[in-house]
């Protein structure tokens, strides 16, 4: 029968066929069956294969049928035993010429599919796999057919610019293991056919050398057993050995094909076959040990593994699958680290045999370790988009891969090939652990297990690996490790091994002081980094520099004051605190106080009370002509804060604004203006329900008559103090001296006015009323208008007191307005009506006989009710009886 693709048999031509053979039909009755079978499996397919059916549909539906057909055919009994059916040399050659055809109907098929796509060369593959299956099938034959499909492929590969043949390191690998059949003529074939697939390969490959060899004949082509001269260069170069295949393989098949080779051969290690599973080993390290680079998914791989391991494996098939992982370590360290990374914690023994392996690689321990502390930057417990798309994650979609850093960093740190790495990356493993201490400490209190514990072994081989045994010794002492199985104060950990590294005079200290800096000045990722970074670098300091600081450091706990973490900048601030006496001897200390001063506009209550406190530390041990250029200034932020909601902010800013005009005592004149801004708070406020503001009142008053060089310091004694005294000597004061600042003080004053506190509003009433009497005359009508309408809202108060000074301080008002003509007239006149005004103000509410009126109201009314109580009951009992 002819061979050529094109020269299919006719209809016709087939029935002469099958008549011709028609006799022997009874002594071979199998073949005439399998025969006709086959004619008609070819039909559907090739019908099938020139249809618009949907390819992967079409390219299962053909595998299937080639599948059964396969199964008939190689099941044949072999040609000798078919001879012996024949009783005359014409039976038998008749059956051998049927015997042949029904093979070559088959190889036909598989060459025409072939050759309308190279995607099916797929179906040898599967081929390879069904003549395993069965001992009894002809696999010598069936590696005939496999071997001249290839050898077709390979001469059309030339005519293509590209071709898809995504199947070929499958294939290679299979008729590599079959190169150790023990058949030599299926070995030959074998052979053979890995040429063919690399030729194929070269071809798809466009980044690969192509090798040119000469056209091979028509004979050459048509005997299987025969290496066509085509192939010559590169029949030599997969000959000589394991090792020489194993170098050309990964030359010449692209890193998509060569990963499929690879993973291929890994899962034959799982073969029964205990010879395929030991060539599979073989031929797997070999390649990999020249060309692990160019695998892709070493991800896939690294996960098949543990899930191999985690089973009851062979010791030889555990030793060969860990030998993997330190190959595809030695190529791709960051991938194989982040792949087991993702396996959960605690690790059990498969991923600890895993991290052993890895750790035999001494070539890339500084890799591995640079890569388990980007791990180890991450949050434990954070939930990250990124990791909702992965496979397998530790704990439902949180990042738990931290935490089995710090418990893998106890099996790298100890290998001794790892120790200069480890002493180089010092700084980094100790910070990277600090930061896990913080965020385990947070993890373990909404959780029961002790994952910190991990942190603190790392941290305990760190120690001992980097030449500070004595360091561990010196936590030991001070129970540090047992305090791990509780929850442990984060700060207080970090700063308890900053406060022993320092006491221990630590060598690596320059270097990680310098790390530490680094950090700081880049700005971390979380404000949590910031805090650590501080209590750890602020630690350091305090041991070292007691005495100087340089310049550098300073910008960055000036810079951390107002950070968007309350907790960062309080932690800046006391670090500050604690170290007044060396920042107040810095030239650029302004520049500090500064930030200081915008800490007190903070929403956190907690950091202007530390803001407020760190200010005095350094105003006490600061230079006076220094503090004089500033002092204006911190005067000014303290008014704000003198009316704060927080009683303890109020209280301390009162208090230190008092201070600040002590110690600026001999600076009076640039602070007249700021001390006559402040005095209304300060005059309000001494009615204070609380008495420690009260107390601060009076104490920042006297501050203020002082420096204003008031006869008014008398009225402030507790035995002479009257509020409504105090306040028409302030008046009178500011009549004599200040009166341009009365307008303002008016302004300030009605803002509390609408206070919900009752000795708010009866003071500011009370003040308001004598700045409007005693500023009578600086005023517009517009501007008493206003004053008239605010006062009079308050006139519908329910306390009687109120009441009764608002109604007064109203009547007052407009009594001012009523002497007003116009505003127009008031402006050209102000100047002429100063020469008349009276400059001595009176008392206006007596606000004693006020008081005592309204409770001699109070008690009339009181005895008003109880006798008319009285009478209906004397008239009741009358009625009665």
């Amino acid at each position: 029968m002819p061979r050529e693709i094109l020269n299919t048999m006719t209809p016709l031509q087939t029935l002469q066929s099958t008549m011709k053979w028609y006799h022997v039909e009874s002594k071979s009755e199998i073949l005439v069956d399998t025969y006709s079978g086959l004619l008609g499996d070819q039909s559907i397919i090739l019908a099938m294969n020139s249809s618009c059916v949907d390819p992967l549909i079409q390219f299962e539906a053909q595998l299937k049928i080639l599948e059964l057909s396969f199964q008939k055919i190689f099941s044949l009994p072999n040609i000798n035993v078919l001879k012996s059916m024949g009783k005359n040399s014409d039976d038998t050659d008749e059956l051998e010429n049927l015997f042949e055809n029904i093979f070559n109907i088959y190889e036909d098929t598989l060459l025409i599919l072939v050759s309308k796509d190279f995607y099916k060369l797929q179906i040898l593959k599967e081929i390879t796999t069904w003549m395993n299956q069965n001992n009894q099938y002809l696999q010598e034959r069936a590696m005939m057919i496999i071997t001249r499909v290839l050898m077709f492929a390979s001469k059309r590969a030339k005519k293509y610019p590209s071709i898809n043949a995504p199947c070929l390191g499958v294939l290679a690998a299979e008729l590599l293991l079959l190169c150790a059949h023990e058949d030599p003529l299926i070995i030959q074939q074998a052979s053979s056919g890995i040429n063919y697939v690399l030729y194929i390969a070269m071809c798809q490959n466009s980044n690969a050398k192509k090798q040119k060899p000469s056209r091979p004949s028509d004979g050459e082509t048509n005997n299987p057993r025969v290496i066509s001269s085509d192939f010559e260069l590169l029949s030599k170069a997969t000959q000589g050995g394991k090792n020489k295949i194993a170098q050309s393989i990964g030359q010449i098949l692209p890193p998509h094909l060569l990963t499929d080779f690879v993973w291929t051969l890994l899962k034959k290690l799982s073969s029964p076959d205990v010879e395929i599973a030991f060539e599979a080993a073989s031929l797997l390290k070999l390649t990999l040990e020249y060309h692990a680079q160019k695998i892709t998914m070493v991800s896939k791989i690294v996960d098949d593994i543990y899930e191999q391991l985690s089973l009851d494996s062979s010791h030889a098939m555990k030793a060969d699958l860990l030998q993997v992982i330190s190959l595809l370590t030695r190529a791709s360290p960051k991938k194989v680290i982040f792949q087991l990374m993702e396996f959960a914690v605690p690790a059990d023994d498969a991923l600890l045999q895993m991290w052993q392996a890895v750790s035999t690689e001494s070539s890339v321990a500084s890799p591995v370790l640079k890569t388990i502390l980007s791990i180890l930057k991450g949050k434990p417990g954070e939930i990250e988009e990124t990791l909702i798309e992965r496979r397998r994650f530790s704990l439902d979609a949180s990042n738990m891969m931290p935490v089995a850093a710090s418990q893998a960093l106890c099996t790298f740190l100890p290998v001794h090939s790892y120790r200069k790495v480890v002493a180089k990356l010092f700084p980094e493993l100790l910070m990277a652990l600090m930061l896990q201490l913080f965020y385990c400490s947070q993890l373990l209190k909404d959780t029961s297990q002790d994952r910190p514990l991990y942190v603190r072994d790392g941290l305990k081989v760190l120690l001992n690996c980097s030449g500070l045994k004595e360091v561990d010794e010196a936590l030991e002492k001070k129970n540090f490790w047992d305090q791990f199985s509780q929850v442990m104060d984060h700060q207080y950990g970090i700063h308890l091994i900053a406060k022993t590294l320092s006491e221990c005079n630590f060598p690596q200290f320059p270097e990680t002081l310098h790390y530490v800096y680094k950090i700081a000045v880049k700005g971390p990722r979380r404000s949590e980094d910031s805090i650590v970074t501080i209590i750890f670098f602020a630690e350091l300091l305090n041991n070292f520099f007691k005495e100087s600081l340089p310049k550098e450091f300073l910008v960055l706990f000036r810079n951390w004051i107002n950070d968007s973490n309350p907790s960062v900048g309080k932690m800046s601030l006391q670090k500050i605190a604690s170290m007044a006496p060396v920042f107040s001897e810095i030239e650029s200390v302004c520049h500090l106080l500064l930030p200081v001063l915008d800490a007190f506009l903070s929403k956190d209550h907690t950091v202007i009370i530390r803001a407020m406190l760190t200010l005095r530390n350094i105003l006490r041990k600061l230079d006076k002509a220094i503090y004089s250029t500033v002092c204006s200034r911190i005067a000014s932020s303290y008014c704000p804060l003198m009316d704060h909601v927080n009683s303890g902010i109020q209280c301390m800013a009162i208090r230190h604004f008092g201070e600040l005009l002590m110690d600026m005592s001999e600076y009076k004149r640039m602070l007249n203006h700021i001390i006559l801004g402040s005095l209304v708070p300060l005059i309000l406020f001494l009615e204070s329900t609380e008495t420690r503001i009260m107390n601060a009142c009076r104490y920042t008053l006297t501050m203020c008559f002082s420096q204003l060089k008031w006869s008014t310091l008398y009225l402030l004694q507790e035995d002479n103090y009257n509020f409504e005294s105090m306040v028409l000597s302030i008046c009178n004061n500011l009549l004599s001296s200040y009166e341009s600042y009365i307008i303002d003080l008016i302004s300030d004053t009605l803002g509390f006015l609408g206070s919900s506190r009752a000795f708010l509003k009866k003071g500011s009433i009370i003040l308001v009323g004598y700045l409007g009497k005693s500023g009578a005359h600086l005023l517009l009508r517009e501007e008493i208008d206003v004053m008239i309408e605010v006062v009079e809202r308050v006139t519908r108060e329910e306390d009687p007191v109120i009441k009764m000074l608002a109604e007064k301080t109203h009547k007052l008002f407009k009594e001012i307005a009523y002497r007003i003509a116009s505003s127009t007239i008031k402006q050209t006149l102000r100047r002429w009506v100063k020469m008349f005004h009276t400059k001595k103000l009176k008392p206006i509410y007596d606000l004693a006989n006020v008081v005592a009126l309204m409770e001699n109201t109070a008690e009339e009314s009181a005895e008003v009710k109880l006798n008319k109580s009285t009478l209906e009951e004397l008239t009741n009992e009358i009625s009665n009886k």
